[in-house]
C-alpha cells in the first residue's frame, strides 16, 4: 500500500487559521502523485476553508491533478534561490545585527512589499492580507531565534532591513526592504553581505532565500549577488 506522507506533507495552518478567521492548510507535494494518493489527499482537503498547494518543482503530473479535479488556482510562483559561501566576509559600513531586537516601527513602515499572495488573492486581501508582513515582524521582534540586519544613512536615519533566522545549517532570508529614497545605491548588497557575514560567524557556509516570479526586480537583485536558482515552486490556492 502507498504511503503518502512519503509523497506528500499536510497540516494545518494555526497563524493563518487565527490571523484570516478561516480553517486553514497546507499541503506540500514533493513528488508527482499517484491517482490513490492524490485521491487520499483531495479527501482531506474537505476539512478547510483554505488550502496552500505547493507543487514542487512545477511537476507537471501534480499541475495536471490540481487543474482538472479542483477549483484552485495558481497564487504564487515561488523561486528558491541558495548562495554558496567561500571564504569569510566583513560587516559592511552603517549596518548592524540585532538579536531579539525590540519591536522598532520604522522597520515595519519599510514592509511595503509590492507582490505578495496575501494580497493578489482576494480573499485574502479582504481578511487583512496587506497587513501579513507587518505582522510577521512584530512577531519577529524580541524573539531570540530571529535577526535583523539594519542599514543607516550619515543621519542615523533607517533606510534598509533583512529579517533572517538559521535554519538547516543555513542562513534564510526571510525579509528584505530597502527605502525607495535610497534604491540602487547599494543598500541591498550591504544587507546581503551582513547576513553572509553572520552565516560564517555562526559556522554556515549557505544562504537561502526566496521571492515570487513575478518580481523580477528581486531575482535579478538575487543573480547579481551570486546566488544560484534551485526550485521553482507553484503555490495553488484552494476555497472551499
Amino acid at each position: 500500500m502507498e504511503n503518502i506522507e512519503k509523497a506528500v506533507s499536510f497540516y494545518e495552518l494555526k497563524w493563518d487559521t487565527e490571523f484570516f478567521d478561516v480553517s486553514s492548510a497546507k499541503a506540500i507535494l514533493h513528488k508527482p502523485l499517484s491517482l490513490n494518493e492524490w485521491h487520499k489527499l483531495q479527501a482531506k482537503f474537505t476539512d478547510y476553508q483554505f488550502i496552500s498547494i505547493t507543487n514542487q518543482n512545477s511537476d507537471p503530473v501534480n499541475t495536471q491533478l490540481i487543474g482538472k479535479d479542483t477549483l484552485a488556482f495558481l497564487a504564487d510562483v515561488n523561486v528558491q534561490f541558495i548562495k554558496k559561501l567561500v571564504g569569510s566576509s566583513e560587516i559592511p559600513t552603517n549596518v548592524t545585527i540585532h538579536q531579539s531586537l525590540e519591536r522598532n516601527d520604522k522597520i515595519i513602515e519599510l514592509a511595503d512589499f509590492k507582490f505578495s499572495k496575501f494580497t493578489e488573492d482576494l480573499e485574502l486581501a479582504k481578511r487583512g492580507g496587506d497587513q501579513v508582513y507587518h505582522q510577521w515582524l512584530i512577531n519577529a521582534f524580541k524573539m531570540p531565534d530571529k535577526f535583523f540586519a539594519l542599514s543607516k544613512d550619515e543621519n542615523d536615519n533607517l533606510n534598509g532591513f533583512v529579517l533572517y533566522s538559521f535554519a538547516d545549517n543555513a542562513s534564510v532570508i526571510e525579509l528584505i526592504a530597502v527605502s525607495p529614497k535610497f534604491n540602487n545605491c547599494g543598500i541591498g548588497s550591504k544587507l546581503f553581505k551582513a547576513v553572509e557575514y553572520a552565516t560564517h560567524q555562526q559556522g554556515f557556509n549557505e544562504v537561502r532565500v526566496g521571492t515570487q516570479i513575478r518580481n523580477i526586480g528581486a531575482i535579478n537583485f538575487y543573480h547579481k549577488v551570486g546566488c544560484e536558482q534551485v526550485g521553482c515552486h507553484q503555490v495553488y490556492h484552494l476555497w472551499n
